[in-house]
């Protein structure tokens, strides 16, 4: 039976020589390979100093966007919720009141936005099912914390900076947006 890929190799049966007995060749390769990567250079990160370049595709912590005149984009649709294959997303929709204008851009609004980021697997699939362009998945590492409840993200900790009142902070988190959106592009 002849075999359509080299993957399969004969085992070799010959009987072993003195040398290959007393495993001094094997033990003598093995601490080559052992001093080779001993002088080799380092692959580790001193990580507060020096970062690590990321994927123009990585996908970290979610934000909400505003739109330039500092209202909320997100009309809570729930189709990020719906797409979301670890049902991590959880929201509920109030009606924009009288004088409300100002804060919300439609007249319905998320009055609660929680993303539990102990289910999030980052797929982005929450991004791509919005139609507002309300929910943004930044290139921010979701950081190391020591209880449960501190990973459930609410509507205040999604909220991208008003414009009106945090110009620098705004500008800076809307680069990080176009910047991806072009390397997407």
């Amino acid at each position: 039976m002849q075999s359509l890929t080299q993957r399969a190799q004969p085992v070799d049966r010959r009987p072993m020589t003195w040398v290959e007995k007393i495993y001094l060749w094997n033990i003598f390769r093995g601490m080559l390979i052992t001093l080779v990567h001993l002088f080799s250079k380092k692959v580790t990160i001193n990580y507060p100093e020096q970062t690590r370049p990321f994927s123009p595709v990585f996908r970290g912590l979610h934000i909400l966007n505003r739109d330039e005149e500092g209202r909320e984009r997100c009309t809570a649709c729930g189709l990020c919720a719906v797409a979301c294959p670890a049902e991590a997303i959880t929201m509920e929709a109030a009606e924009r009141l009288p004088g409300e204008e100002k804060l919300y851009r439609e007249e319905k609004y998320a009055a609660r936005y929680e993303i539990n980021m102990l289910r999030c697997i980052f797929c982005g699939l929450c991004e791509e099912a919005c139609p507002k362009d309300a929910i943004y998945l930044t290139e921010t590492i979701a950081p190391a914390n020591y209880s449960r409840r501190s990973f459930i993200y609410g509507k205040e900790d999604l909220l991208i900076p008003d414009p009106n009142t945090q110009p620098a902070e705004y500008a800076k988190a809307r680069g990080q947006i176009d910047k991806k959106k072009k390397a997407g592009a």
